[in-house]
């Protein structure tokens, strides 16, 4: 049922319903914005790329091109190229983002240092992953999407993405090890 509903949904979008594209963009942006957050850790980089996405999308559509099946896979390989893309274009600079992320009234000094150097450590231990480990282990376990989905979305049989996590999750843990016996 709600494959047939996503279906009527993209074939409204493809004739420039806007009805249609206000519910895909209501329905995709965040958990786009939240990939590819956790891909470049900079909101208002995560924010521009989710804009361009977006963009890209009312693009194809327009030349009528695009998503024919699956808007979601689209969408996240293009969110995936747009990422990639910015590396590239970044190589040159490497400098520290500021942290932008509001602070929450409950977390006391002490555990909001013990959050952010958590997540600067798993940030750094994603960063020794190949791509294609990187984007399985966010898809997995941040955005929860199924082995299934996750196969969709980077076009790859289930197998493969089953492998991809077992060895991304087998590297993280040798890398967050090596950081631990650095610091004793």
């Amino acid at each position: 049922m709600v494959n047939e509903i996503e279906q009527a949904r993209l074939r409204r979008a493809r004739r420039m319903d806007r009805a249609a594209l206000t519910a895909i963009y209501d329905e995709y942006y965040p958990p786009l914005y939240r990939y590819i957050y956790h891909q470049v850790g900079e909101v208002e980089t995560a924010r521009d790329l989710t804009a361009e996405l977006f963009q890209q999308l009312l693009q194809a559509l327009h030349q009528s091109n695009g998503p024919t099946q699956n808007l979601r896979a689209w969408l996240y390989r293009v969110a995936h190229n747009l990422v990639v893309d910015y590396f590239r274009r970044q190589q040159h600079r490497r400098h520290l983002p500021l942290k932008e992320e509001l602070v929450s009234q409950a977390d006391s000094p002490v555990e909001l240092a013990e959050k952010n150097i958590a997540a600067d450590k798993i940030r750094a231990a994603l960063a020794y992953l190949t791509p294609d480990q990187r984007q399985v282990i966010i898809l997995k376990f941040l955005e929860e999407f199924s082995n299934e989905e996750t196969a969709s979305i980077l076009e790859k049989p289930v197998g493969a993405v089953k492998s991809l996590q077992h060895r991304a999750l087998a590297a993280l843990e040798r890398t967050l090890n090596r950081a631990k016996e650095k610091m004793l």
